[in-house]
């Protein structure tokens, strides 16, 4: 079951995917610089220090920003 948390992470998510959209089209970041931002938001949290169960989750959302990444959902490529 959902919690109040995930729907609130889904929908931050879904937030910056669209900025990082907008931004894109209206030639605000090129390509470049958006899977910049990406990859190292994916860093940040490889290299997270904590607890096995904060260490598991800072993975989780590393996995996560590295799908975006390899789908291209954050970027429309032409």
């Amino acid at each position: 079951m959902s919690t109040a948390s995930e729907h609130a992470g889904q929908a931050a998510l879904s937030i910056c995917e669209a900025l990082l959209l907008a931004m894109n089209d209206r030639r605000l970041l090129p390509e470049h610089e958006i899977l910049g931002v990406l990859r190292d938001a994916a860093a940040s949290h490889e290299n997270a220090v904590g607890t096995d169960l904060e260490m598991q989750r800072h993975k989780a959302v590393a996995e996560v920003i590295n799908a975006i990444i390899a789908g291209g959902n954050s970027v429309r490529r032409m």
